[in-house]
């Protein structure tokens, strides 16, 4: 299906070889706070965008406007236009299952992959079959089925839910300041931009070929960073992936959530600044 033409604004920060960052949900570029001025000062180019439907990117309306080729899709463009050749990628959560799929999807694309807190889709599949707390832990995906009511849940007593996830979820006290979760509201109060955000799980679950079918394997040398304190992923999810993933390390750290990048942003810079220039 061929990818309808969107914006997507970026944030960008230093010169050289470059890098794409991509957020997950609910954030936006924002979260890549910590990493930006790291990889420019390193000497790389990062450009972190707001995925379609986020922030200030555009916003197709529909749920068949969220499909998984489709975001893929955006970011394959993006890094023809601005590397005109391969680049490196960063995503974390629904930014990383991205990244899985851009890396196995169009691998003349990507230099070096790292993922962080995102599960590689076959991976997933697999632990579904096999482990039900793992159902449990991923509850939302189901909930997000619905019509309307996770957007209206969610948007009481202003993002009250979302507010205490990223001040209760982080390990490190203070990992989202009242700044970033300031920042954070103010992006999903953009007309249409939660429900956005939730279509890219209605569509996952709609057209599962998007996510599950081939491509799979990913030859790129890739690095895997994973929270241990993750509520949402087991760590098992890091477990088996040579199957798909030939060249891969795994780092795995213990005092860390899901939002792994806030929670210990030094560590992440030097494991990514290490894998990048290496």
């Amino acid at each position: 299906m061929p990818a309808m033409e969107v914006r997507l604004h970026v944030e960008e920060s230093g010169h050289g070889e470059p890098v794409v960052l991509l957020h997950g949900f609910p954030d936006f570029s924002h979260c890549w706070r910590h990493q930006l001025p790291a990889l420019a000062a390193a000497g790389f180019r990062a450009v972190a965008p707001d995925l379609r439907g986020y922030n200030l990117s555009d916003r197709p309306r529909g749920v068949k406007h969220y499909r998984t080729n489709l975001l893929v899709e955006d970011i394959a463009a993006l890094i023809r236009q601005l590397a005109k050749g391969k680049a490196h990628v960063v995503g974390h959560d629904w930014g990383g299952v991205l990244a899985w799929r851009l890396a196995a999807m169009h691998p003349e694309l990507v230099d070096k992959l790292v993922v962080l807190n995102a599960p590689h889709p076959a991976a997933y599949c697999r632990t579904l079959k096999h482990n039900p707390v793992q159902w449990l832990r991923s509850w939302y995906v189901l909930f997000f089925q619905l019509p309307w009511l996770p957007e209206r849940l969610l948007r009481s007593r202003d993002f009250a839910s979302l507010e205490r996830t990223w001040k209760k979820d982080p390990v490190t006290a203070g990992a989202y300041s009242d700044e970033d979760i300031a920042k954070n509201k103010e992006a999903l109060r953009q007309p249409g931009a939660l429900t956005a955000a939730i279509n890219y799980y209605r569509a996952a679950m709609w057209w599962p070929g998007d996510l599950y079918g081939e491509p799979q394997s990913v030859p790129a040398p890739t690095l895997l960073i994973w929270g241990e304190q993750d509520r949402y992923l087991g760590w098992d999810l890091t477990m088996g992936l040579e199957a798909w993933v030939p060249d891969l390390r795994v780092e795995r750290i213990a005092k860390a959530s899901h939002w792994v990048q806030n929670d210990v942003p030094d560590a992440v810079n030097r494991l990514l600044l290490s894998f990048l220039a290496g």
